[in-house]
């Protein structure tokens, strides 16, 4: 693993392991090649966009707890290695530090699809190797930021037997989505509720992978529960063009739910004694309307967030009337957390607390314990090499991570030398979403940057 635990930008998270004997820590199984097509593993992939883990946004949603959490394997201890989108998601199919594939941004020239491309990463990730193991690969949704209705085949994105991409400016827009399709020129949805476009999209490749024998690999990443952005259609679409960010938008059907429901209020929400270091230390005690308005952005959070779990219950429908879910693993993630209102905070990502690196991860799957939950830590950089691992593909030496131990089998002979510690690393500016944003004053124009550092122990940086 390639560690630069001194270079300024980079955090050092390290916890204590779980000592549940019940608790995956085992080493990783070796892979086989030998497997026939019939009997290796399909592969969905469920990637929200900005869910957090400790608002609770995972109790609002049945069909998760009902196929996922209560059959699978929860990770308490998940973190994002980079609390933005496009950085995180390089980092999350790559198996690359941020640091390595040197994408830290969401736009040019630090980030976005055109650095993804520029810095030889379209061939050397994922669904690359997931092919030339023979898996058919399928993904719909967001892919990246800066991946537009202008550069999408500045190369079209590698890897994939069949695929149908978000494309910006319209990528965040609830009711005004652009799709592109394999190689075809990108269709607008405008009208179209955007989680149903990405619902039809993704049974549709799923009834597309079950016509032949080969195992696959689908990846259906719903902007959900990202907030909204509009960019000004006036202008070319530049990384500085106009934008308006609001609370996410529900679907009409989930618009009136959840008309009581308020943010957690944890030790950290508002609290009446300032909190943290430098620029976060200077916020001011939010007023009871910012309150208010804090607390409907996260209920619209939830409402939009019904739309993906019934997406999720269709593909396991679908799962199981194909007569393959028992051969299929399931994995729900999203690419970074979030906070509204804690540490006095406006809704955001980007910084080094837990609501904002802590994530979602839960698997399902042949072998894989059901109901349980592990505190072993692990991160996305630790994801690639656990699907190669579970499809029976050559491990990759390059990579940053390490495959994370899932079946039963690995559990049995765990001897606890599973890593204690995951990188975190932050380049950029601190974005606040919503009607309230950073006073002027508040971030003084400054560039906001982790500083190397180790933290121990349950609830660092909370």
């Amino acid at each position: 693993m390639k560690f630069l635990t001194s270079a300024v930008g980079l955090v050092t998270f390290t916890a204590a392991l779980a000592r549940d004997p019940q608790a995956p820590l085992s080493e990783s199984s070796s892979a086989s090649s030998a497997k026939s097509p019939q009997s290796r593993p399909n592969i969905v992939f469920f990637l929200a966009d900005d869910q957090d883990v400790h608002l609770d946004s995972l109790a609002y949603q049945p069909a998760v707890h009902r196929h996922l959490i209560d059959e699978g394997l929860t990770f308490r201890r998940h973190f994002c290695t980079v609390a933005l989108c496009c950085p995180s998601r390089v980092n999350l199919w790559t198996g690359k530090a941020a640091h390595n594939t040197n994408v830290t941004d969401i736009n040019p020239p630090y980030g976005g699809y055109p650095k993804f491309v520029s810095q030889g990463l379209n061939g050397h990730y994922l669904p690359i190797w997931l092919q030339e193991a023979g898996y058919r690969t399928y993904y719909t949704g967001k892919l990246f930021n800066a991946h537009t209705v202008e550069n999408y085949n500045e190369p079209f994105p590698a890897g994939w037997t069949g695929s149908d991409f978000l494309l910006d400016p319209f990528t965040y827009s609830y009711l005004n989505s652009t799709w592109q399709r394999n190689t075809d020129p990108p269709v607008s949805h405008e009208g179209d509720y955007t989680t149903d476009v990405i619902s039809q999209k993704a049974k549709g490749f799923l009834k597309d992978a079950v016509e032949t024998e080969d195992p696959f690999f689908l990846a259906i990443a719903p902007v959900a529960p990202h907030s909204n952005v509009e960019v000004d259609h006036g202008t070319q679409i530049t990384p500085d063009a106009p934008f308006k960010v609001t609370p996410p938008i529900a679907a009409e059907r989930h618009k009136d739910l959840f008309k009581n429901v308020q943010i957690p209020r944890t030790e950290h929400f508002n609290p009446d004694k300032a909190s943290g270091v430098s620029w976060i230390r200077q916020l001011p005690k939010q007023s009871s309307v910012q309150v208010e308005y804090n607390d409907e952005f996260y209920r619209s959070r939830l409402r939009a967030l019904q739309a993906v779990d019934e997406l999720v219950d269709d593909i396991f429908g679908l799962l199981e009337q194909h007569g393959i879910l028992d051969n299929t693993y399931v994995i729900y993630s999203s690419d970074n957390g979030y906070h509204i209102g804690q540490h006095r905070l406006p809704p955001g990502k980007e910084c080094g607390y837990e609501e904002d690196v802590n994530v979602p991860l839960i698997v399902r799957g042949p072998n894989v314990p059901k109901g349980i939950t592990t505190d072993q830590v692990t991160s996305h950089t630790d994801l690639v090499p656990t699907i190669l691992e579970l499809v029976g593909a050559q491990p990759k030496d390059d990579l940053d991570g390490t495959a994370i131990p899932l079946r039963e089998a690995e559990i049995s002979r765990s001897d606890g030398r599973r890593h204690e510690h995951v990188n975190l690393e932050y380049w950029g500016f601190a974005l606040a979403e919503g009607k309230y944003g950073f006073a002027e004053e508040d971030l003084s124009g400054k560039l906001i940057l982790f500083v190397a550092c180790t933290c121990h122990g349950h609830g660092f940086l909370q």
